[in-house]
């Protein structure tokens, strides 16, 4: 599967989101909206977008 070059930058994108919330929760929760609607909108997948951008908001600090 190859990814659109337009989904990198919004995934990016979910992820500094994802880097405004206090706590790892919320960090998350953040990164997992941001990531599914991107992935919604841009790529017709949701779940993994959700998935990227909520691993993305548990790994930064």
């Amino acid at each position: 599967m190859t990814m659109p070059k337009f989904l990198l930058p919004a995934l990016a994108a979910s992820l500094v989101i994802a880097a405004c919330g206090e706590t790892r929760t919320q960090r998350v929760a953040t990164g997992a909206l941001g990531g599914a609607v991107a992935g919604e909108v841009l790529a017709d997948d949701p779940i993994t977008g959700a998935v990227v951008g909520g691993v993305g908001g548990a790994v930064i600090r």
